[in-house]
């Protein structure tokens, strides 16, 4: 299967350099999140692998090859860059049968995305009385149209309503098991938590992380058990007794920093605490990302005191 290969790439707008000596390899089998500040370099990123700029130093390519040099490139790769970029004069499907003319793409596979997509009820609507989130719809149609390897999509859930956005949750994993390779840029962390194997992260035009997920959050963010009781004064000492350093919460929640809940649990029951409440806290992806770019974020506001 195809992957796409950025390596040692660099592209700069006069004395500004939006991406700077970046390398990553975005593999087939898992779904990508593409992450970063605004003005991190994202979109120019996959611009770049796309063709519709010229690096200054470096190369984008996919599979080996360069965008440019792919015949036919919808039957390669699909991609979501801009909602707004069909014409909106033609209807859904005339947008789609275009595309679909210039890659050879069977005139078929029209019906079947706009199926997929949700799309078919409106498909002889024209493009201009579609909402938002039916833009990013046929936005997306368009990306699946050629049954491409290699899926880029910037924002896909921006203007979807919530049945959308649980939609295209699930459309990335089903295209990621089926061993496609899927780069997928998003601001929403809760959603990227939620489809998302491995992360890429930009800042400033830096690479600043290319991990799996789950050892990004944990890199950053120190897992803790959340645990409450009716006796806390028993608890505390049955910590304190164990070395651990906790912490009681106005609420009357206990959290217990670098333990698991199979040790607190034990504990609790050996010292005869009675437990309401015992879960693992391990953080969020939206606390590792800040925690990371926190230095990196272009346009900041002071937090506000409560």
């Amino acid at each position: 299967m195809t992957s796409i290969d950025v390596q040692d790439l660099t592209k700069e707008y006069g004395t500004r350099r939006a991406v700077d000596h970046v390398t990553f390899r975005v593999r087939p089998g898992r779904v990508t999140g593409f992450l970063g500040p605004n003005g991190a370099g994202k979109s120019t990123t996959m611009r770049l692998v796309l063709g519709l700029d010229r690096p200054t130093s470096g190369s984008a390519t996919l599979g080996g090859r360069a965008y440019a040099t792919l015949r036919e490139p919808l039957r390669h790769v699909g991609a979501l860059l801009d909602a707004q970029a069909a014409h909106g004069s033609r209807t859904g499907r005339d947008h789609l049968r275009v595309l679909a003319a210039s890659n050879r793409v069977p005139d078929r596979r029209v019906g079947e995305v706009l199926e997929e997509t949700g799309l078919a009820a409106v498909a002889r609507r024209r493009v201009r009385t579609y909402s938002l989130g039916m833009r990013q719809r046929l936005g997306i149609a368009a990306a699946l149209l050629g049954d491409p390897e290699v899926i880029m999509l910037d924002e896909p859930a921006n203007g979807l309503d919530p049945e959308g956005i649980v939609w295209v949750r699930t459309l990335l994993r089903r295209l990621a098991d089926e061993g496609r390779t899927v780069l997928v840029s998003s601001h929403l962390m809760n959603e990227t938590a939620a489809f998302a194997d491995h992360l890429v992260v930009l800042a400033r035009g830096r690479l600043l992380a290319d991990t799996p997920m789950r050892q990004f959050i944990d890199a950053r963010v120190r897992p803790a058990v959340r645990v409450r009781t009716s006796d806390p004064t028993a608890l505390g000492a049955a910590l304190a007794r164990a070395g651990h350093d906790v912490a009681e919460h106005p609420d009357g929640h206990w959290m217990v920093p670098d333990a698991r809940v199979d040790d607190i649990g034990r504990l609790a029951s050996a010292a005869g605490v009675p437990i309401l409440e015992l879960t693992a806290d391990q953080g969020t992806l939206e606390q590792a990302y800040l925690d990371l770019t926190a230095a990196e974020t272009e346009f900041t506001a002071p937090l506000q005191e409560a």
